[in-house]
This record gives C-alpha cells, sequence and structure tokens, in this order.
C-alpha cells in the first residue's frame, strides 16, 4: 500500500514538538533549578517553602516536559517506520498538544483527523505490507547423496 501523502510532515511535527520539549527541559536544568538554588543560598528572598515549592515545581514542569519529549519522539519515528504503535502514540500527543493554545490546538484537531481517516488507518493496518523488506538470498538444493560404493570381500 501507498504510504500516505502527508505522513511524513505529521513525523515532522512531532521531532518540532520534541525539539522545543528539548529547549524546555534545558532552560529549566540549566536555568531555573541554579537560579533557585542560587537565591536559596545567597538571596534575602523568600522563606524556606517558597523554595521548597519552586524546587517542586520545576521538577514537576521537567518530568511533564521528558515525558512530553518521549512521546513525541516515539511517535515520530514509528510514523516513519511506517508501525501501528507508532500511529497511536501519535494520537496520543495529538491529544495532549489540544492545550498548547492555539497553534497546538489547531495542529492537534488537524493530526487527529488526519491519522484517524480510513486510507491512513488501512496503511498502518497490516504490518510488513509497508515497510520493506530484506529476504535473504535462497542457497541452490545440495545434490543428492549416492549412497556409498559396497567394499570388497575379505581376502578377494
Amino acid at each position: 500500500m501507498k504510504k500516505p501523502e502527508l505522513l511524513l510532515l505529521v513525523a515532522i511535527w512531532e521531532f518540532i514538538a520534541a525539539f522545543f520539549c528539548l529547549i524546555g527541559i534545558a532552560a529549566i536544568a540549566l536555568i531555573g533549578f541554579p537560579a533557585v538554588i542560587y537565591e536559596y543560598r545567597y538571596g534575602l528572598g523568600l522563606e524556606r517553602p517558597g523554595y521548597m515549592g519552586a524546587l517542586f515545581g520545576l521538577s514537576v514542569a521537567l518530568i511533564i516536559l521528558l515525558i512530553y519529549f518521549a512521546i513525541a519522539t516515539v511517535g515520530g519515528i514509528g510514523l516513519l517506520l511506517g508501525r501501528e504503535w507508532g500511529r497511536i502514540v501519535s494520537i496520543v500527543h495529538a491529544a495532549l498538544s489540544l492545550f498548547s493554545i492555539p497553534f497546538g490546538t489547531v495542529i492537534g484537531i488537524l493530526i487527529l483527523i488526519y491519522l484517524t481517516r480510513s486510507s491512513v488507518r488501512d496503511y498502518f493496518a497490516k504490518p510488513g505490507t509497508h515497510v520493506p523488506t530484506v529476504v535473504p538470498p535462497q542457497s541452490p538444493p545440495a545434490p543428492p547423496v549416492s549412497p556409498p560404493a559396497p567394499s570388497p570381500p575379505p581376502g578377494a
């Protein structure tokens, strides 16, 4: 079956979303955590519970971004490989994108509509029909083995 036309575009969107997650992860790890820790050690700002709340909030945000990054990356790879699990993970990613107002909502709706179309579902339905497989060459059959020649009688 022929690969659906917009499938590559959906996979690219998955990787772009994963890239922006990496930017968020780097910002939290390289700016957010050090800023809170520096303020805790040397600043005169918040009381101790405020710092713990800030660290907890940054930790939760980091975990959410890591999960979203994993979903987007796995979905994009699965779509490129033509696997059904890639389509399902991409549908989950599109549903999560609905919360990213306004662009993620629009793109998420379009991807949900596209990935649930019958032609796209049929493409992913039968494994192995759209992914090229390498068939090892067949070796020629071995020649038939003839029975051993009778040995001469002893003493002849």
